[in-house]
């Protein structure tokens, strides 16, 4: 294995360790849920509009890719996000065998039910491809979206970078384009070719996700930016930076020898 994939590999072990394990519980489940919820949508008042249950979730993950950037930067959550994603389709294979197991579901126990509902849950659990591929595709674009826009935005405080402005305004704009283009990605990959929506559809649709994500960001920034500088006063990742630093120093030492 060449030597830089390995340092690689190393880097990551290294921060996935330092990482509090319910953070990264928290984001697979998230990311997974959402992807299940959004088979769901939601009634609303205009045909023109569009929107999912996925909604329900989907701000506790753009939340923590926030707070995992603001500390570790945009490379350890955008590959934060790439690991959480294999885990969701490597589950999305087991619902999908579990779904074409023989059985029957407990809420289909009426014996006239049962081949209806059965098949509903059946196709629900189990998943189609493009949604699922679609939704993953969605979300690796959308997740390294936010996490190098909530980066650069930060970059632009110079003098106060950790304060509680800098953090709501990174996570805001961050959040609104890596929705957006989560969203529209989605909709133009599969909702358009799958099921014929018109571009004003998967438009509104991208947009009408991401005023809700907002709201919920307004609702829940501070929560990240308490976290953010709790990891920050006990520093976490210590193991994580000091490798980082370390390694940033070699070069420079060896150029001291010469």
């Amino acid at each position: 294995m060449p030597e830089k994939i390995k340092k690689e590999l190393h880097e990551f072990k290294l921060f996935i360790n330092s990482l509090p394990s319910a953070v990264s519980a928290l984001l697979i489940m998230a990311v997974f849920s959402m992807n299940l919820l959004a088979n769901k949508s939601i009634s609303l008042p205009f045909s023109f509009m569009a929107l999912d249950c996925g909604i329900v979730i989907s701000w506790l993950v753009f939340l923590i890719m926030d707070v995992v950037t603001g500390h570790f930067g945009p490379k350890c959550a955008t590959e934060l996000s790439v690991f959480a994603v294999i885990l969701n389709l490597f589950f999305s294979l087991v619902f999908f065998a579990v779904s074409v197991i023989p059985g029957v579901w407990s809420a289909a126990s009426p014996q006239f039910l049962e081949e209806v509902i059965g098949s509903a849950l059946d196709k629900t659990v189990g998943g189609t491809w493009y949604i699922v591929l679609g939704s993953a595709l969605a979300f690796l674009i959308a997740a390294a979206v936010n996490n190098f826009t909530n980066h650069g935005i930060g970059k632009l405080f110079k003098k106060n970078p950790d304060g509680a402005f800098a953090y709501f305004l990174r996570a805001y704009a961050s959040t609104a384009v890596g929705q957006f283009v989560d969203n529209l990605t989605f909709s133009l990959t599969v909702s358009r070719v799958f099921f014929g929506w018109t571009l004003t559809q998967c438009f509104v649709c991208a947009l009408t996700g991401m005023l809700a994500e907002l709201l919920c960001e307004v609702l829940f920034w501070r929560l990240g930016f308490k976290i953010c500088a709790k990891w920050k006063k006990d520093g976490v990742g210590k193991e994580y930076f000091d490798f980082l630093n370390s390694d940033k120093a070699a070069p420079e030492q060896g150029k001291d020898l010469e």
